[in-house]
């Protein structure tokens, strides 16, 4: 074999060997999109982004302004992970759509509240009150366990948990006769003026200037049972930056931002 030739093979092992390693050099630069909401949520990220960096981890945030979209994305694989939700909503999306998304980690508990311009407690609601809830099923169950929880109406037994949502069909007892009215969970911030009261998510809460534990006219147990996480898809859920990204969310410096930043409003849930 001449010189040129064993230079020429040396040359080509090489360019392989590169191709080989190349992905597994940049593994840890590998920039990972997280999907949430705008507001606390990303508010949050911005920090755990930080301290993801400090372990090689580089994430990108990436805003949405309602509740289908994440899901969807990650699902399709536009996303690496999404932290947004809270598993009674994961599951009733996995229902109705099919996601192949799992949770890996706990975040925060965000406790939903009614709000309400015209009255000062629910109890104060005249008769035919209209009320709105949200009209996805997991968040609206929430709103009608709240409504019977403050002795507004009564459902029909064996609804509201054990996986079973309750909907407005399921009011047996409505004393006051209230209307129910369904709306979109962006769109309650924005419906107040025209509602008795409604039950509005803290992320949209507090985009509208509202401060749970001070303005709700009655609001969920702080630590009751729909802490939000992190969802990963399934063939992901194996795969060594989940750990690093939970673990990151999970820090003490991520705990001492909610705890400091939203004083009560949100809870750490790990």
């Amino acid at each position: 074999m001449s010189r040129r030739t064993v230079v020429k093979t040396l040359i080509a092992f090489a360019a392989a060997g590169a191709a080989l390693t190349a992905p597994f050099a940049r593994a840890d630069d590998t920039v990972l999109k997280i999907g949430t909401m705008s507001g606390p949520d990303a508010q949050i990220w911005s920090v755990v982004s930080k301290v993801a960096a400090r372990e090689g981890l580089q994430l990108k945030v990436i805003e949405f302004n309602d509740y289908v979209q994440p899901n969807a994305a990650l699902d399709a694989g536009d996303l690496n992970a999404n932290g947004f939700q809270h598993q009674p909503f994961l599951d009733s999306q996995i229902r109705q759509r099919g996601y192949k998304i799992v949770n890996v980690g706990l975040t925060y508990t965000s406790p939903m509240g009614f709000y309400s311009k015209k009255y000062k407690s629910l109890k104060d609601l005249p008769e035919g009150a209209k009320v709105g809830i949200q009209n996805d099923p997991s968040n609206g169950n929430r709103a009608l366990l709240l409504l019977q929880k403050y002795g507004v109406i009564k459902l029909k037994a064996g609804v509201g948990s054990n996986g079973v949502n309750a909907t407005p069909l399921d009011v047996v007892d409505n004393p006051k006769k209230i209307r129910i009215v369904e709306l979109d969970a962006a769109q309650l911030p924005r419906a107040l003026d025209d509602l008795d009261a409604a039950s509005i998510n803290t992320d949209y809460a507090v985009k509208a200037n509202l401060q749970p534990t001070k303005d709700a006219i009655a609001i969920e147990d702080l630590k009751g049972p729909y802490a939000n996480l992190i969802a990963v898809r399934a063939q992901d859920k194996n795969q060594p930056w989940v750990k690093k990204l939970v673990a990151a969310y999970e820090s003490p410096d991520v705990r001492h931002y909610i705890d400091t930043q939203f004083k009560g409003a949100i809870v750490p849930a790990f």
